[in-house]
């Protein structure tokens, strides 16, 4: 594999143009024949690290700093296949595939930042199946599981869209029966603590469950994360507080609720001990 890091040249070469801020190229890997599967995501981690790439949804909010690559590209014979973002790192990174003679290139910019303006969340009305649940088998009329998890599962009915996801932890999350006699700065701690696993908890279940599926949500994957998208709709400290308060562990803790714009309400869960869900209720 030749590598990663190209001279600007040779990416000119094949089509795809340098771009201004807010994007820059910064490397490239080609293959002579499409990327398989294995090859194409060895790649990916390899750039990545411990980060989690997230595939773009052409459907969703339009970040500016990804269009200023991405709208140019379009209208270039090498049109964009596939565009990942990561953004676990001090300036995001994108990843585009392009299509190159009989094979294929993996095209990386570097990000000034992801800086669409905040949107109220919306749910496509009507979602194409073969997108939404390209991941997944169905294996009832109303059930389908993810082809590689089989404990990650979506049921759908009439009224409710429901995610569910179960990884037994061997340690069920701790309530302090005594924690409502704690001091004030032993509560703000311990509250701070909660708050830090239940993020955890969110973002483990925007992998399971927001980036299992596409053109459902308008929100990109990488907006799910942001305060300035989600921090009205994420459970608040006074919150939590009350819960730990009460001394004992709650069937389920509401970490994330929201109203979108299309009038659906959509709501994770966890128990603290390994069970996942998010539902979306319709009106």
């Amino acid at each position: 594999m030749r590598s990663i890091y190209k001279s600007l040249f040779l990416l000119l070469c094949f089509g795809v143009c340098a771009i201004a801020a807010p994007a820059k190229i910064s490397g490239a890997v080609e293959s002579k024949t499409p990327f398989s599967g294995d090859r194409l995501f060895a790649v990916l981690d390899s750039v990545g690290g411990t980060g989690t790439w997230m595939e773009w949804d052409s459907t969703g909010v339009k970040d500016p700093s990804i269009m200023s690559v991405v709208a140019p590209s379009m209208k270039t014979a090498q049109k964009p296949q596939m565009v990942w973002v990561i953004s676990e790192r001090e300036k995001p990174l994108m990843a585009i595939l392009f299509s190159k003679g009989a094979g294929e290139v993996l095209v990386f910019y570097e990000l000034s930042a992801l800086d669409a303006k905040p949107e109220p969340l919306k749910l496509n009305s009507e979602p194409d199946p073969r997108v939404f649940l390209r991941d997944y088998r169905q294996e009832s009329p109303t059930v389908f599981v993810h082809l590689d998890k089989p404990n990650l599962k979506i049921s759908i009915s009439e009224k409710l869209i429901r995610f569910t996801y179960e990884k037994v932890d061997k340690t069920p999350l701790r309530y302090d029966r005594d924690f409502a006699k704690k001091t004030f700065v032993e509560k703000r701690s311990e509250v701070r603590s909660y708050m830090d696993y239940f993020r955890y908890e969110y973002a483990l279940m925007l992998r399971a469950f927001v980036q299992s599926v596409r053109g459902l949500f308008n929100w990109q994957p990488w907006h799910w994360y942001m305060d300035s998208w989600n921090h009205s709709a994420f459970i608040r400290t006074d919150e939590l507080e009350a819960i730990l308060s009460k001394g004992f562990p709650p069937e389920y803790v509401t970490i994330f609720k929201t109203r979108a714009a299309t009038g659906e309400t959509v709501e994770f869960r966890v128990n603290g001990n390994g069970f996942f869900e998010m539902d979306i209720f319709a009106p």
